[in-house]
């Protein structure tokens, strides 16, 4: 294996680890899902702050007023999907918001569809009914869980309005091609900070050392060194591979929050999960009926969650570039060639988006 393709694989591997984390760092942190995304953007700033310095990407040439005004707005698109992502963790569990959260690309086309007059293909149409029946299996599923079916459903439609603005996001920052990647990332936290300032409880901090530890880890690692890992990959490594790859992100926080909190999913929303999982892929690829039952390799038929794709497979592609959960994110949330920073993208993330859309 080439060299730099290993590396790439390890980054990305790397990075669909951390993403698929960090429900666990916003629910041990113990403060408010307002507090935790205030404190990720603080301190994620900074610390983009520094990467873009040491890129070189602090420049007056790179933005134009325009485009400053676009890229903060899918700020508040991103952050936005934070909050929600992170407060249907606790209500509908770290697996179920992920794997709801995975719907976003679905959301893209028909925004797409809509405001840039994309066509929606039969092909397309199939996979999003797939989508819905795994989300019918996932909501249908809310005798199984421990929480309440109150807040099951509530944090189902909190992970899908994640969803939404995840894709909006996007929409956004496809007319943002310039902007290098790190440099949009810098301008969406520092928008977020600056909007949850005011909605801040200044005089009750959180004291506890856990608590502080985990934000910082989240500012740190699940922004700034998460984010130089990812698009690090996504220059290195082919589609298929950067493709496969994603899906760890999910598969991760299922994991995550079976061994953190117990949560064991029951046999419907694994097929729920499955099959939400399985459209997105199947819709990212533009797979047709007979590639799936023919047995295609995954390895070989997953699309990347970011990165350059054929013109017809275009919007499925931008649903996967931001970070973000997915940042979904990220939405939920890699390119098959080659690219320079100027041409990536923030994943969700997610989802960022995941995320997957990265969170």
């Amino acid at each position: 294996m080439d060299i730099s393709i290993r590396r790439g694989s390890w980054e990305m591997v790397a990075a669909m680890l951390i993403s698929g984390t960090i429900g666990w760092f916003v629910l041990v942190s113990g403060v408010s899902v307002i507090e935790v995304v205030f404190w990720r953007c603080v301190i994620g700033a900074l610390t983009l702050l520094l990467v873009c310095a040491l890129l070189g990407y602090l420049r007056l040439d790179l933005l134009s007023w325009t485009k400053l005004g676009l890229a903060m707005l899918s700020g508040v698109a991103i952050v936005g999907n934070w909050l929600l992502l992170f407060e249907s963790y606790s209500r509908a569990s770290i697996a179920i918001s992920t794997a709801v959260y995975n719907v976003q690309p679905f959301m893209l086309v028909m925004l797409a569809a809509l405001f840039l007059g994309e066509k929606i293909t039969v092909q397309k149409v199939a996979w999003l009914s797939v989508a819905f029946l795994g989300m019918l299996a996932i909501v249908t599923a809310h005798g199984e869980q421990q929480t309440g079916g109150g807040d099951y459903l509530a944090g189902i439609a909190l992970a899908l309005g994640a969803a939404f603005l995840y894709a909006i996001a996007a929409l956004i920052i496809k007319r943002l091609k310039e902007i290098p990647p790190h440099l949009m990332a810098l301008i969406q936290v520092t928008t977020g900070a600056l909007l949850l300032a005011p909605l801040v409880p200044w005089d009750s901090l959180p004291v506890s050392t856990n608590a502080w530890a985990a934000l910082v880890t989240l500012g740190v690692v699940h922004t700034g060194l998460m984010y130089v890992l990812l698009y690090g990959a996504i220059q290195k490594l082919p589609t298929a591979i950067t493709g496969a790859l994603s899906f760890i992100y999910p598969i991760a926080a299922i994991f995550v929050d079976w061994i953190a909190f117990g949560h064991r999913l029951g046999w419907l929303q694994w097929l729920g999960v499955a099959a939400i999982l399985l459209a997105a892929a199947g819709l990212q690829r533009g797979w047709g009926w007979n590639s799936v039952a023919s047995g295609l390799p995954v390895a070989s038929g997953l699309a990347p969650r970011w990165g350059a794709q054929q013109p017809q497979k275009q919007s499925a592609h931008f649903s996967r570039q931001i970070s973000a959960s997915g940042i979904r994110a990220a939405s939920q949330p890699n390119a098959g060639q080659a690219r320079s920073p100027q041409e990536a993208r923030l994943p969700q993330e997610a989802h960022l988006p995941q995320e997957a859309r990265l969170p």
